[in-house]
């Protein structure tokens, strides 16, 4: 029997574990059959995936269902069942029973739970093409709870090549939260490390990209956690490495491990849902607020960690006021990237069961996404989603880090300043439009008429944008006589300046330097606020070589001149 297996990604570099795990599976309980992983996209063509899937007229197809391609996946079962009558239709995944309810169970056999756990009698059914509509059972009922990497050598030339692989060392998770599908299952099985050690040893032998630990909360256990750190920093690479983390499961000895790694090598998500501990109490996420946030602060000073944040809008108890009031907490906290996601009442899960008590009102299709509750109607939550889309334009990016560090040194309410920035979004249509750092400036300069520090935040702005590789600042940024002011810098700089300066070049480098860097004065005010000690203005030299830390931006050097006070525009 020739079997295809397909996953519809959100994208290329995106890939299937769930796929790998199937295949293996079947060509162990089915010894004969011929597979064929298909890892497709939401954006390719359908009427092309419909015939590449139909091609040789496979004996059996079987599908990945998720909330983002669950609709597709109906599509294509019902466009298949009238292609090929006689093939096997096999959906499994989150979504696989919704698929079925959309399609009808005669079109298609679910199997749920992880295919480790799937009974014999599945196999038998295949083979003989006398499939029943349901099959599966809980991963954690196994007597035996063992699995390991699905992965073969040839993988990763040919399914995994330029993608981003996906890797499990524990299944489950120690948290019972009510909007995640994961709670629907209890208990955590937790590989050895010597497994893990040796299933790492083929992947990382391969150099990838981004190896992302899918671990529902990767440091439930603090030492083991620790122990896989150390495991994967030994390997030689430049491989990203992706956790899920809690943040109150952090030891000392964590702490000062993270401290010693080379920037962008980790990149942790963590979970904070929200600072209001009704709504915490409410979907079961028992994690300490104040403690959280001082993990993430910590976090945060080490400088060498990638830092993701995550809030839900939409949640029990979560009026607007405390729902901004987390976006605060968290905006203080300074993590690198805050995704502020839209409540999705997703089917089978303990929130979605309590929807009318809490007055939930949400789309009936995927995502499911909330449109109300007893906290906020429609209107409120509408605002809200606005809010948060101004955070993930603005926010999170690599543009304006010395803006967002100045506002919190001088303990500005986050929620102020966005607010004003999402209204003006609208005026300027920002959320219709492609979105560009020029538009974000101007926006952000807009916002600023009134402010006493407005100078001092347009120059904190203008060493943003020099610091991205930009040579000129943007019309909202500079003035009509900024670019003779500018050759009158560097003539005045190139006439200063030694023609050795240890630390920004040497004399066979002193052209080059002046050739391609960009030259920009800055009050006293702006180098302070910047960690620059001058006496008096200063000029700084962007040069055009990126820096080792998180953000890759371009080298900013203080040049020790004086006497420019009279330049400055």
């Amino acid at each position: 029997m020739d079997i295809k297996l397909v996953a519809i990604n959100g994208r290329f570099s995106h890939s299937s574990l769930a796929l790998f795990h199937v295949r293996n599976e079947l060509e162990e309980q089915c010894p004969g059959v011929c597979t064929e992983i298909l890892q497709l996209t939401l954006r390719d063509p359908y009427y092309e995936v419909l015939l590449q899937l139909s091609r040789n007229r496979p004996g059996a197809i079987f599908f990945s269902a998720a909330v983002w391609n669950s609709d597709r996946v109906e599509e294509l079962i019902t466009d298949l069942h009238v292609l090929l009558p006689s093939c096997l239709l096999v959906v499994g995944g989150p979504q696989a029973e919704l698929v079925a309810a959309g399609v009808g169970e005669d079109l298609c056999t679910v199997v749920w739970g992880a295919i480790e756990a799937v009974e014999k009698k599945f196999y038998e059914d295949l083979l003989q093409g006398t499939l029943k509509p349901r099959y599966g059972r809980s991963f954690f009922q196994l007597a035996e709870k063992r699995f390991s990497s699905p992965y073969r050598e040839e993988d990763f030339g040919s399914h995994l090549q330029n993608r981003n692989i996906y890797y499990e060392s524990s299944r489950g998770c120690p948290f019972s939260c009510t909007y995640c599908l994961s709670s629907a299952e209890h208990g955590i099985v937790h590989k050895p490390l010597s497994q893990v050690r040796q299933e790492l040893d083929q992947i990382m032998a391969h150099g990838p990209k981004v190896l992302r630990f899918v671990d529902r909360t990767f440091n439930d256990r603090p030492e083991r956690a620790l122990a896989l750190w150390q495991l994967v920093l030994a390997y030689e690479s430049d491989t990203l490495f992706h956790f899920e983390v809690a943040p109150d499961r952090f030891s000392e000895e964590m702490f000062r491990l993270l401290a010693t790694i080379a920037p962008g090598r980790f990149q942790f998500e963590i979970g904070i849902q929200s600072t209001h501990e009704p709504t915490l109490a409410a979907i079961e996420r028992r994690i300490d607020p104040r403690l959280a946030a001082e993990t993430v602060s910590r976090l945060v000073a080490l400088d060498t960690i990638h830092l993701h944040v995550d809030l839900i809008l939409g949640l029990p108890y979560e009026s607007e006021e405390t729902y901004l009031q987390s976006f605060a907490d968290v905006f203080a906290m300074g993590p690198h990237y805050i995704q502020m996601g839209l409540l999705k009442l997703l089917p089978d899960t303990a929130i979605s069961r309590d929807a009318e008590l809490f007055g939930y009102r949400a789309c009936r299709r995927p995502p499911y996404a909330v449109l109300a509750n007893q906290w906020l109607d429609a209107e409120g939550l509408q605002g809200l989603y606005w809010f948060s889309e101004g955070v993930e334009k603005f926010y999170n990016n690599r543009y304006f880090p010395s803006l967002w560090n100045y506002l919190r040194r001088r303990g500005e309410d986050g929620r102020s300043f966005f607010r004003r920035l999402v209204e003006l979004s609208h005026e300027y249509r920002l959320f219709h439009l492609a979105v560009t750092q020029e538009l974000l400036c101007t926006i952000i300069t807009a916002s600023l008429d009134g402010r006493v520090d407005r100078p001092l935040i347009f120059e904190l702005l203008a060493y943003d944008w020099l610091r991205c590789g930009y040579r000129t600042l943007p019309p909202c940024l500079g003035s009509r006589e900024a670019g003779e002011k500018k050759r009158t810098l560097k003539d005045s700089l190139y006439q200063q300046l030694p023609a050795d300066l240890p630390g920004f070049y040497g004399p066979k480098e002193r052209s080059r330097f002046f050739r391609q860097s960009v030259f920009q004065l800055f009050s006293p005010g702006a180098l302070d606020e910047l960690g620059f000690a001058a006496q008096g203005a200063g000029c700084m030299a962007f040069v055009q070589e990126r820096e080792a830390s998180l953000l890759r931006l371009n080298r900013a050097l203080l040049l020790p001149v004086s006497s420019l006070d009279e330049q400055r525009s």
